[in-house]
């Protein structure tokens, strides 16, 4: 419940998609239930998607209304994003948790440099590639997203703005590219995924449906709050300080795996 407070409030005020932070705290709080460390991360990596679904559909529907989700994009990725998440969300019900482990690392770190780096977002370059460059992007974001339990925009969301992509319908666009990867990727983890022995309690397939439970109306209620708050605070400053904690959760994780 904690989580989906935290969640729900960082999504508002930073526009950080929750997977980012849902997958660490499931993942070291399941481990505290006596979870291996290999099912804990594939267990926070569906159940994160999961929670994904509802909060990705009030998100895309806020931004609609502002003419922030650029449709004609999503309708050149759409088919691309899903061939991604269904290899990486068969992947994880294959592979050993440890390299899932591993991928959030790499993955959480690299989006914390980002954070602490490129503060003020400048592209790299003046417009999208080709359509092949651009079913490579799609395919990417959905195949990693889906593997570590995040809904692309803490992928989609930098890749787009390197391109010149306006961010706030980079933020809009990666609500609806969460969607479409955290439907599929949760249902296949669900129905194909084959629970660990050691899951935690309310557990089918590798989506914990306890967790889901706890956090889905605790983020959708204090992303308002989060919103809020952006407003009254420095957003950037916080940012930062996430970004942080982030670097520290990533660096925490790649120990475990390697040390």
């Amino acid at each position: 419940m904690a989580t989906g407070i935290f969640a729900g409030v960082l999504a508002g005020l930073l526009g950080v998609g929750g997977g980012i932070v849902i997958v660490p705290v499931l993942f070291f709080l399941f481990q505290g239930f006596g979870v291996s460390p290999d099912s804990a991360m594939v267990i926070a990596t569906a159940t994160s998607l999961a929670t994904i679904v509802p909060t990705s559909l009030s998100s895309i529907y806020s931004h609609s209304k502002k003419g922030n989700v650029d449709f004609a994009l999503l309708k050149r990725w759409a088919v691309f994003i899903l061939v991604g998440v269904l290899i990486g969300s068969w992947l994880v019900t294959r592979v050993d948790g440890v390299w899932l482990t591993a991928l959030f690392g790499i993955i959480a770190t690299l989006s914390a440099l980002n954070m602490l780096i490129r503060t003020n977002k400048s592209a790299l370059f003046q417009q999208l590639p080709a359509k092949l460059g651009q079913s490579v992007m799609g395919s990417a974001i959905g195949f990693f997203s889906s593997m570590v339990g995040i809904g692309g925009g803490t992928l989609s969301v930098p890749l787009l703005t390197l391109y010149n992509y306006p961010a706030h319908k980079a933020v809009g666009t990666a609500a609806a590219i969460g969607l479409i990867i955290s439907l599929p990727g949760a249902l296949t983890m669900l129905f194909i995924g084959s629970t660990p022995l050691d899951a935690p309690a309310g557990t089918f397939g590798l989506v914990n449906i306890i967790g889901f439970v706890c956090i889905v109306p605790l983020t959708v209620l204090f992303a308002p709050v989060g919103a809020t708050l952006a407003v009254k605070l420095n957003a950037r400053n916080l940012k930062k300080v996430f970004a942080v904690i982030l670097l520290i959760t990533g660096l925490r994780m790649l120990v475990q795996v390697f040390m």
